[in-house]
């Protein structure tokens, strides 16, 4: 039977874990930041970042040096293909009135994260990402949607509050980054079950 994501469990499970890694994921951006700038090292940490939401999906605590390690250069072609088909493909589906690209851009969304975390090649994994979030699609829009919204209101508030109000926007800012990087973990860890041994063969 099909695991079906619940926003609510999403949203709170997604709430906690960002907040319980908000310090590491911090320490992470800011040494991305630093380390942007730097060609090689760049592709390494971005890639770093971007599997953040798979040590959330397994409940994994993490140190803000481990953007260094040298295993995020293995699928360096492979990132930067997946990346590009999953650009394209967007782009391409936004020329039919913008919506074809939100679908496909949901349908695609765990294609990267099954690259990085099993090791499949990008090809399959934008077809098994559809089979992931197949019947998840509006929950998945949902969350992200509702997260989104919050942040942008408060963040709209808070630009009327003299000099202060800044500051709270920026840690508002890290805290939206780490709800979405929360649920994003939530919403693999779980659709990662749909799929068997032999999909990721």
């Amino acid at each position: 039977m099909e695991k079906k994501l619940d926003f609510g469990s999403v949203l709170s499970q997604g709430f906690l874990v960002g907040m319980k890694n908000l310090p590491s994921l911090l320490g992470a951006i800011v040494l991305w930041l630093l380390t942007i700038w730097i060609p090689y090292v760049n592709v390494g940490t971005t890639i770093a970042i971007m599997t953040i939401p798979i040590k959330f999906s397994k409940g994994e605590i993490f140190s803000p040096l481990c953007i260094f390690e040298k295993q995020y250069y293995r699928y360096m072609g492979e990132f930067f293909l997946t990346c590009g088909w999953y650009t394209a493909g967007v782009l391409l589906a936004m020329i039919f009135l913008v919506v074809p690209g939100i679908v496909l851009g949901i349908i695609w969304s765990q294609a990267l994260y099954l690259v990085l975390d099993k090791g499949v090649n990008p090809a399959k994994a934008l077809s098994l990402s559809n089979k992931m979030t197949y019947g998840n699609k509006w929950i998945i829009f949902a969350v992200m949607f509702v997260v989104y919204l919050a942040f942008l209101v408060a963040s709209l508030l808070l630009t009327w509050i003299p000099f202060i109000g800044v500051i709270i926007a920026f840690c508002l800012m890290v805290i939206y980054m780490a709800m979405i990087l929360g649920c994003s973990g939530m919403i693999y860890g779980k659709l990662l079950e749909n799929l068997t041994e032999e999909d990721l063969r």
